[in-house]
Order: C-alpha cells, then structure tokens, then sequence
C-alpha cells in the first residue's frame, strides 16, 4: 500500500490523500481546494497531481471547501467512482459546492480574455449524483477488499474519520485519515469518538503546539467584547466566520446572552445566504447535538434564533446592513476573509478605530485574515489601500480543531504497539513538529510529517 500527499501537507488547506494498493485500486481521502496559497493558489487547484479518471472511490471527511472543494473539478476531469460521506456531509456539499461554483464563475466573467471557471454550477450539479451517504458506525463493503467505517470526530456536523480495512496480498490492513478533529469540550456537538484500532493513521495537526482557552468562559468574554465595542465605543463589531459550524457555535453564544439578558439592545446580522441554509440543517439535526444542548432546547427550542437577530439573504439587504448607523454586530463569510460579503463589510468599517474585527479561527498567514492577525496597518480590499484603525481581536475558544492536547487524547484509543505508522498532516510545519516531538514523549513511534506530492509506502 502507497499513501500519496496532494495536499495539506505542512499546509492547513486543499487537503487530498492518495491511497493505492497493489491491484492498482486508487482510493482519494478528500479533495479540497487550496485557499489562501498567493498566486500560488491556480497552479496548485488546476493540476492535481494525479489522473482523475484512475480513481476508483472518492471518500469524503467533512463539507468544507478545503476538503470538499475540488470535488466538481474531479469529477469534470473524469472521475466517474462513488463520492461516499456521512447524510450531513451531503446535505452541506449540496450547499457548498453549488455555491464555490457560483464564485467561480463570478470571479472568471471578465470577458474574452477572462480565465475559465475551474467548474461551473452544472458541474457541481453533476458531482452530486455520485455521493453515497453513509451512516456513522455502519461497515460499508466498498468492494470485496474494501470495507469503510464512519467514526464521529465533532469538528462540524456530519464530520468523520474515514475508517478502511483492506484486503492485500493475503494481509489485512487497517487505515485511519482523522479528516479535522473537533474538541472534546464541545458546546454543540457530541465529542469525537474512538476510532478502530490502525496500523496507519494520517492525522491532521493544526493547533497540534497549542492548547485553546476553556470553553466555559467563552460567553463571557464575548459579552465582554459586546459592551466594549457596541455599548462603550457605539461602534459595529465585525466577525469572519465560516458558514459550516463556526456561524452556529456565534450564534448560539449570541443567543444564550439574549436569553439571560446579558445582549444589549442591537441587531445581529447574520449576512450569509450560505450560513442561513447550513443553519437550517442544523436545526433539522438535533440527533448529532450533545447531551447538553439537547437538554438546553427542551427550554429553548430554537437555540438559532432571537429577536434582535436578523438572517440576510438578498444581496438588496445586505447592501442595506452598510448604511446602518447604529451599533450592530455583523456576522458574515468568509472565515479568511477571502471572498465573500465579509470583504463589503471590512471595506466599510476597518478604518474606523471605534469599530472591532473579531476573528474566531484559522486563518492562513497569506490571506487578509492572517494580514490582519500579523498586524497589518494597510490592506487592499476589492483592489483599495485602506488603512487599519478598527480593533483586531482574536478569539481562539470558538475554533472546531482540536488541540494538542484534543488530539493525544483522540489518539490514545490506539494500541501503540499495533500502530504502526502516523503520517502528520493539515497544519503548518511548526505545529507538526511541536506536536511530532510531543507524541514521541508520549511513546508514539514512527511519526512522519507529511510531504506535498511524496508518496509513502506501508
């Protein structure tokens, strides 16, 4: 067996893994758009590395695009094999991937010198008659060699570690890709679950040097940062968040003040057609929710809505949110800050020092959001030099990627002995070497940081 690395490797995006066995059947781990990569980022999400038609199963951890994003391109490029995913994962790439193709199109329209598309939304259209959702918990036969098992990591609904037992040459072999773990301390979600034990493991290591702030201040210092720049300052307070997952847990934050009267009298937005429809499948899952916030919506049952909070699809009213003049707090995609309405909202607040930026996750260093995390003074917004007065405020307790010390224990459910090999992947090379150096004390062994484009054989 031959694990191959396209991506995410000392890297946090386009993750894909290449595992080939010796009958020549190819399986992908992912497909997920490079993001955030400079002028890097085309060449990197045109050419893939390997030929798209030779894959036989595509298997797919979680919805978000740096996992999920390239799945139209695969397939347009000749990919014909099943795409499986838990029912969640689906629900979320109907949404994602129609939209990543709306983006593309939009960012490619400039006329008879414009670049192509990578993929259009018929090609999103397309990839999505090959999913096949899968259950956690349920062995899947994906062929006679093959079996798949779903395990649940918590990181956003519908999130798995891929599970595959194979047949080869008389031996059986047992693989584990973690895709992102999510915390053990979760405010929403249930907590990710052991896993069968592996010979090979290929784990992701984003927050693997770090450890995050507990959970159980994290309202109260949201509240916090509320009355500082909405109440004292009469300023807004601007929040980069990803649709799937991070919006929720803001959300849900948000309305746990409202409910305890601790949110002061302003409008929340939440400006994100995409945000909207992926909290809508949340509602319609509380089957995934924890024990904690099943008991909380049997006081509450809707833990996604408030009266000062305002959902916003039409681009008319998003438009609007820029000429409120009054304290509000603007929840907006993208995450990075890369695309998206988030950019309309920062071009129009970032240089205004009674207004925040609050950033609440990963953001790669090369994107406006890791510009900002640096401490930029200036930065281009739709091709404008705007100076950076607003106040940049990082949050790192409402990250979904586990810590260094989430990932020992998601790990610890393995029989060292048996384990044979742990491939790092989906963090920067700092990280990975912090944490290979960790695990070692831990009496992990033959621990290999992941390389763009080698192969490995196990």
């Amino acid at each position: 067996m031959v694990v191959s690395f396209y991506g995410a490797a000392q890297m946090v995006t386009g993750s894909k893994h290449l595992v080939t066995l010796s009958n020549g059947t190819r399986i992908l781990l992912d497909c997920g758009m490079f993001q955030g990569k400079g002028a890097n980022n085309k060449k990197l999400n045109e050419e893939f590395g390997f030929e798209p038609e030779k894959i036989n199963y595509l298997i797919l951890s979680h919805a978000h695009i740096d996992h999920s994003g390239l799945i139209p391109k695969l397939v347009k490029e000749g990919f014909e094999g099943p795409i499986f995913c838990t029912p969640p994962t689906l629900e979320f790439s109907k949404l994602i991937l129609v939209d990543s193709a709306r983006i593309h199109q939009s960012n490619t329209s400039g006329g008879a010198t414009a670049d192509e598309p990578l993929y259009t939304e018929a090609d999103a259209e397309k990839c999505l008659q090959q999913f096949v959702p899968i259950p956690y918990n349920q062995p899947h036969a994906i062929d006679e060699n093959i079996e798949l098992l779903f395990t649940d990591t918590g990181h956003v609904l519908g999130s798995a570690a891929i599970n595959l037992t194979m047949q080869e040459d008389g031996q059986t072999k047992r693989l584990c890709f973690s895709g992102d773990i999510g915390r053990f301390t979760n405010r929403i979600l249930k907590t990710p679950q052991p896993f069968p034990q592996a010979d090979v493991v290929i784990c992701e290591a984003t927050y693997g040097n770090k450890l995050h702030m507990a959970l159980q201040s994290t309202e109260s210092r949201l509240e916090e940062i509320v009355q500082d720049v909405c109440v004292n300052r009469k300023g807004k307070l601007i929040i980069p968040s990803f649709s799937i997952g991070r919006t929720q847990e803001l959300i849900y934050s948000l309305n746990v003040l409202a409910e305890d009267g601790r949110l002061p009298e302003i409008n929340v937005f939440v400006d994100s057609p995409l945000s909207v429809y992926a909290t809508d499948i949340m509602r319609d899952n509380s089957a995934y929710f924890n024990d904690e916030m099943l008991a909380y919506i049997k006081s509450d049952p809707d833990p996604f809505g408030f009266p000062q909070l305002h959902y916003v699809v039409d681009q008319d009213d998003s438009k609007l949110i820029n000429t409120v003049d009054e304290p509000c707090i603007i929840i907006s995609s993208s995450g990075m800050m890369e695309a998206g309405r988030i950019r309309h909202h920062l071009k129009n607040t970032i240089d205004d020092p009674k207004n925040a930026v609050l950033i609440t996750g990963y953001c790669e260093p090369s994107t406006l959001g890791g510009q900002l995390l640096r401490g930029a003074d200036k930065v281009s917004i739709f091709e404008e030099e705007l100076e950076v007065k607003a106040e940049i405020i990082l949050m790192k307790e409402y990250s979904a990627h586990a810590d260094f010390g989430d990932i020992v224990k998601f790990l610890f459910c393995q029989d060292k002995e048996q384990l044979q090999q742990i491939f790092l992947v989906h963090g920067e090379k700092e990280a990975m070497e912090k944490l290979k150096e960790e695990l070692g004390e831990y009496g992990f062994k033959n621990i290999q940081i992941a390389e763009f484009r080698m192969s490995y054989e196990v």
